[in-house]
């Protein structure tokens, strides 16, 4: 017994998935396959060193004292006012 034509794979076999309505440009099927084949493989970029300070001790002091300002400036103002 003799079939003419082989079975196909089954779908979960299938290398690529079947066609959609819009095709993929060649580049993104190549960035796809690049993207599949690093999965799993660790990171190849290289780790930046962050600079110890983001922010400059004057714009941090600058910060602190305008909240801790306004925090003490807001506990007087209602204890003038009798809420506390």
């Amino acid at each position: 017994l003799k079939r003419s034509s082989p079975d196909p794979p089954p779908a979960a076999t299938q290398r690529h998935p079947p066609p959609r309505a819009m095709g993929t440009s060649r580049r993104t099927a190549l960035k796809g396959e690049q993207y599949e084949k690093n999965i799993g493989k660790p990171s190849s970029s290289k780790k930046k060193d962050k600079a110890p300070f983001t922010v400059g001790p004057m714009v941090l002091a600058l910060f602190l004292f305008v909240v801790v300002g306004s925090a003490i400036l807001q506990i007087i103002s209602s204890a003038q006012k009798g809420l506390v």
